[in-house]
């Protein structure tokens, strides 16, 4: 009975380090292997989201899928004017062929390729170093509402969508976040105000953990998909992200990031 709920260790072990392996070599190399990386990834999480939402129509996730994909690496080659418009096309080619949740569709379809474009750019113009922060925030984020919530537990965040999710959670990734940000600023030159922004982040993945995990109880599944041995989808394991990469393509047109550094 116990060595049954090991099961799953190994494939699970194997796919977090070839998850981080992948990922940690692509954000490194930066340029056209990162934006190699990011499109595909864009690409499967779009395919994730129509098998959920389109099951009875096959030849839809494909499509819009390659899609997503093409449009993501397109989109960080041109101006930003004329890219906001492309990365929007995935979502009003699906809107109408959805069996359920067009809208739904639409706007997911539209957070992802605005974040994927997001880390593209945001590699490309602040290089590595705020890269490896946005992840770091977002990591944090995950690993101190984890052990907070189930050291501290309370009352939940939102338990009709994400049962498991508590407020102590929640504003332990807060905190995390912080920290994260108190030791770039002492080294970098950024400013106090990346406290604030890192805090928006935490904030921002938190969202994108919820929203995915509205629409599976939606669609009435558990995993987007089954991509990831142990793991399930790209959804299930980059939500987050998603979050907060969307939030920092809002804010960089908000306030000058990263703060006190230009």
């Amino acid at each position: 009975m116990t060595a049954g709920k090991w099961d799953d260790l190994a494939p699970r072990l194997f796919s977090a380090v070839a998850m981080v392996g992948i990922g940690a070599l692509g954000v490194w190399l930066g340029g056209l292997w990162f934006h190699g990386l990011i499109a595909i990834v864009v690409g499967l999480m779009v395919w994730e989201l129509v098998t959920m939402l389109d099951s009875a129509r096959s030849k839809s996730p494909l499509i819009l899928a390659g899609v997503a994909a093409l449009v993501s690496l397109v989109a960080v080659e041109i101006p930003p004017a004329f890219a906001l418009p492309l990365l929007l096309m995935p979502s009003m080619l699906g809107l109408g062929r959805m069996e359920k949740g067009g809208v739904t569709y639409a706007v997911f379809t539209a957070f992802i390729l605005l974040a994927g474009y997001g880390l593209m750019t945001l590699r490309d113009d602040f290089g590595l170093t705020w890269m490896v922060w946005l992840l770091l925030v977002v990591v944090v984020t995950d690993i101190a509402g984890y052990f907070a919530g189930r050291l501290i537990g309370g009352p939940k965040l939102w338990p009709r969508v994400s049962p498991k999710k508590t407020w102590s959670g929640t504003v332990a990734g807060w905190a995390g976040s912080a920290l994260v940000a108190a030791f770039f600023i002492s080294a970098t030159r950024a400013g106090v105000g990346l406290i604030g922004i890192s805090i928006a982040v935490s904030m921002a993945s938190q969202i994108g953990d919820i929203a995915e995990s509205a629409i599976k109880r939606r669609a009435g599944v558990k995993d987007s998909s089954r991509l990831i041995p142990g793991h399930g989808g790209l959804l299930d394991r980059f939500d987050g992200m998603l979050g907060a990469a969307l939030f920092i393509v809002i804010a960089g047109q908000l306030v000058g990031f990263p703060p006190g550094a230009q």
